[in-house]
């Protein structure tokens, strides 16, 4: 058995990319830095970032979903879910933590929680700009109450395990061209839309929004942080996600 490394939470390392980063080099650098930190030879990372204008295919993606597939390039992606757009004015949070080790306490290897505390993550995150994200059953991601009592969505949640390293992560919508959106039925639902704090009439700039991701980020996965789903005893991960 392989020795447990102890990484604490105030040593996971933050990156923040100031360029867009192409999808594929991305995956590329993830899959690197989650070999690494599954053999002690790296800290877990936290890697905001944006791309430019694309969209994925999770691996829960129906050809049908793709409205338009001459509109962006289109990427397979081995993260949970299906369609999604990203580009420029999302933030891009990929988040690599060994979920083997002890601090995560009592919902280690549970791809559930994670996929939760992530959703919670963005809701504490909203908050710091006096909006009130929300989870809704059946639904991975964070969702608003828009005017006229419209619900949308306003983060996106795709993850991938590898040896029980977590990869991918969250999307938040700050400012990106939400007309995008239109060449595809994002995560496969259609009787819901796409929201972005600028479309709420919250003026943002990303690193604000860095700042509130920070700041709430220990409180949900530090050792002591809660987990709502039910303490599963996962033998395989599972990739839930969009």
């Amino acid at each position: 058995m392989d020795p447990e490394i102890i990484t604490p939470a105030a040593a996971i390392e933050w990156r923040c990319s100031d360029r867009p980063v192409p999808y594929d080099e991305a995956v590329a650098e993830m899959e690197r830095r989650v070999a690494a930190i599954r053999a002690g030879s790296m800290p877990e990372l936290v890697w905001l970032l944006e791309h430019p204008p694309l969209y994925t295919a999770g691996t829960s993606a129906r050809p049908e979903d793709l409205l338009e597939p001459q509109r962006l390039p289109v990427y397979k992606s081995g993260r949970g879910g299906q369609y999604t757009y990203h580009g420029p004015g999302q933030r891009i949070a990929y988040v690599m933590l060994d979920l083997d080790r002890s601090q995560l306490g009592q919902n280690r290897r549970d791809v559930r929680c994670h996929v939760w505390r992530l959703e919670e993550w963005v809701i504490r995150t909203l908050a710091r700009f006096n909006v009130r994200g929300e989870r809704r059953d059946g639904r991975i991601g964070v969702w608003v109450i828009g005017p006229g009592g419209r619900e949308d969505k306003i983060a996106a949640i795709g993850v991938r395990v590898r040896h029980w390293v977590s990869y991918h992560g969250v999307a938040l919508n700050i400012d990106p061209d939400l007309d995008h959106f239109r060449g595809i039925i994002p995560c496969g639902v259609t009787q819901h839309g796409v929201t972005s704090l600028a479309r709420l009439g919250i003026t943002a700039a990303m690193p604000d929004v860095d700042i509130a991701l920070r700041a709430t980020f220990d409180g949900v996965f530090d050792v002591a942080a809660a987990c709502a789903p039910p303490i599963l005893s996962s033998t395989t991960p599972r990739l839930p996600g969009a």
